[in-house]
């Protein structure tokens, strides 16, 4: 028999939690003749009859994050008969909040990391759309889940970080005359492209408003009729070649936008 301490870390999930826990409580002791094994994922009442029949020859301690009723009881039931000692780490907590929020657990294993994957993917959206932001580098347009073509001041960015929000990688492409488009962008299927206007008269306040904010005056050409004229009808034209679709951002807010765009998607994926 092992004269040192084994403590057995039992989830029906990574077990993460519970390996934490140990680490952080051992710490706190200066006999260092422990031992930790963990064992995630833990689905079947035979994986747990197992493993007490390990532990019974250990001296050991089962600490649990299980939050499956029937194999919890399973495991206590086993133990007892050794009298194997159990830290359950996750119920008096669980049970807790049962009591004060008056609601039942779900009791469904890895929760917290199904959350942190959604948390990380997120991220890593955002990080997408800051990267790939106003035609930065067009090598992200094959990588992105949708891209965003428009001239200046129909909300690209500002929808780009939306749906990064929303857990889309989302990259834009401002449209100037007199700059070619990557060609990366006829490389991509048209579904994957949204193409942003807007009325002429809304985008020259737009852009008079932000000549303001930039301390120019507003006679420049980026704000005038003439010129704004000429680059819808050159985007108008772009888009058309491309055969994408086309939403006029006029008089809509950026979630109006976003959400076209999101059943747009959702429209496409069900379609392959």
């Amino acid at each position: 028999m092992n004269e040192g301490l084994v403590v057995y870390v039992v989830s029906d999930s990574i077990g993460e939690t519970g390996d934490q826990v140990i680490k952080a409580a051992t710490s706190q002791f200066s006999d260092k003749n422990l031992e930790i094994r963990r064992f995630p994922y833990i689905t079947e009442e035979d994986q747990i009859v197992e493993i007490i029949q390990e532990a019974k020859n250990q001296k050991s301690l089962i600490a649990l994050t299980m939050v499956i009723p029937s194999l919890r009881n399973k495991i206590f039931e086993e133990a007892k008969k050794y009298n194997i000692m159990i830290v359950d780490i996750m119920t008096p907590v669980i049970e807790s909040l049962s009591s004060i929020l008056n609601e039942s657990p779900r009791n469904e294993p890895g929760l917290i990391r199904k959350l942190d994957e959604k948390y990380f993917k997120k991220v890593e959206a955002i990080e997408f759309a800051v990267k790939y932001d106003d035609g930065k580098d067009p090598r992200g347009l094959k990588k992105a889940d949708i891209i965003l073509l428009g001239v200046s001041r129909t909300s690209k960015t500002p929808l780009s970080m939306y749906l990064a929000y929303k857990n889309i990688k989302a990259a834009n492409v401002p449209l100037v005359p007199e700059a070619p488009v990557p060609n990366e962008l006829f490389e991509v299927s048209a579904k994957k492209i949204i193409g942003l206007t807007a009325n002429p008269i809304k985008l020259n306040e737009i852009r008079q408003e932000r000549l303001k904010a930039l301390g120019l005056r507003n006679e420049a050409n980026y704000a005038s009729m003439d010129r704004i004229f000429f680059e819808l009808d050159y985007a108008e034209q772009l888009m058309k070649k491309i055969g994408c679709l086309i939403i006029d951002v006029s008089n809509k807010a950026v979630e109006e936008s976003a959400n076209i765009i999101l059943e747009v998607m959702n429209y496409n994926s069900r379609g392959k």
